[in-house]
């Protein structure tokens, strides 16, 4: 399987347990020998031989489809196999769907607590949605806009000063963009959120509505990233879960402008109230202990920050996808690596839980995910 793996794909993941001095593997970031009883390498098809594991490769035969050559043991791959061959996840585009695959969508949201649609807006449509959207960052920025429309609760700016300067969100934003409000009421998200949440859902437009956001690292910036979390955490003394959350990509995603980390199937995981975070949020008297859809506890307790977690992987959109996720699905924004890029989405959320209506334990919002 190695092999076959590493002919389809041009690169493995080896555990190494042998106590040999690892050197020179291509990939594996080492500048120097050192020994390990327990390495993760890259193999690349090259490895080098050094100081004292040429012993230890003294007298042994390859294994299939090594070659030995001096001091160098050089991989040599059979013929690639059939493409029916199944090695693993679709690559890059796994959990990417057509409009018309809302079926298949569903179901793979179901199994692993997320799911894109490619294809559902226009490009025309992508483009109005992003005018009208940076229209209403200006004028909220300008003051021509109700205050309603403007937040410092899902930024890191606790005073404001850098929100006065430059609007990382515009909430209630479906109110100022009819690109937004038509794409809310396409009968396909419609049958999308009914199939993964029954008939009865309802919407977020009391809290927050149809939110724009604006990540960039710049200094006039309060927000480039997010800790790891799950949307349920910020609401965990309410009774309006499960829940579904879109984000309309304006921009497509990468580490140049940051992108979406998640772990597939941890909605499923009875995933903690976040009694203990980072920001001193303070979580309600009354709040679940943990929900998830299963009772099943996580592996590992969630990282408080942007630490690695087992099994997490990168999401990337192209412009105009329109990723669905679940309230219960840990996942983590990382931040650009370029000081001059942007990323740009629209994002909304769907409830099946209990509509709260005027309760004033709507109004609360425990900010625990790192920014």
């Amino acid at each position: 399987p190695l092999h076959a793996a590493f002919a389809r794909h041009g690169w493995f993941i080896g555990r190494v347990r042998s106590g040999f001095l690892v050197d020179g593997l291509p990939g594996a970031g080492e500048t120097s020998p050192r020994r390990s009883g327990s390495t993760t390498v890259w193999w690349m098809g090259e490895y080098r031989r050094c100081g004292p594991a040429v012993s230890k490769w003294a007298g042994q035969r390859p294994a299939p489809g090594v070659r030995a050559t001096g001091d160098t043991l050089r991989f040599v791959p059979p013929e690639p196999p059939p493409d029916s061959a199944v090695l693993g996840p679709r690559v890059p585009d796994w959990g990417v769907f057509g409009p018309g695959e809302v079926d298949e969508a569903a179901a793979f949201f179901t199994a692993n607590g997320w799911a894109s649609l490619r294809g559902l807006l226009s490009d025309r449509a992508v483009t109005a949605m992003t005018d009208e959207c940076a229209t209403a960052q200006r004028q909220l920025v300008a003051g021509e806009l109700d205050a309603r429309h403007g937040t410092v609760i899902l930024v890191d700016d606790p005073d404001g000063t850098r929100t006065a300067e430059f609007a990382n969100y515009v909430v209630h934003v479906d109110d100022l963009s009819p690109a937004v409000t038509s794409f809310v009421a396409s009968p396909v998200l419609d049958t999308f959120v009914s199939s993964v949440l029954g008939p009865a859902w309802w919407s977020d437009l009391e809290r927050f509505g149809v939110v724009f956001q604006d990540a960039r690292p710049s200094a006039a910036s309060s927000y480039s990233r997010i800790g790891w979390h799950t949307d349920w955490q910020s609401g965990p003394n309410l009774d309006i879960w499960p829940s579904v959350a879109f984000t309309v990509h304006l921009d497509a995603t990468s580490p140049d402008n940051g992108f979406l980390r998640v772990v597939p199937g941890s909605h499923r995981w009875a995933t903690p109230a976040p009694y203990v975070n980072v920001n001193g949020a303070v979580v309600p008297e009354g709040s679940r202990s943990a929900l998830g859809h299963t009772a099943t506890p996580p592996p590992q307790p969630m990282p408080l920050r942007f630490e690695k977690v087992p099994n997490e992987i990168a999401l990337y959109a192209e412009r105009g996808d329109v990723l669905f996720h679940d309230a219960y699905l840990w996942h983590a924004a990382a931040r650009a690596t370029s000081d001059e890029s942007v990323r740009r989405h629209v994002r909304g959320s769907f409830y099946a839980g209990t509509p709260m209506g005027d309760d004033a334990r709507y109004d609360e919002f425990v900010k625990n995910a790192a920014r």
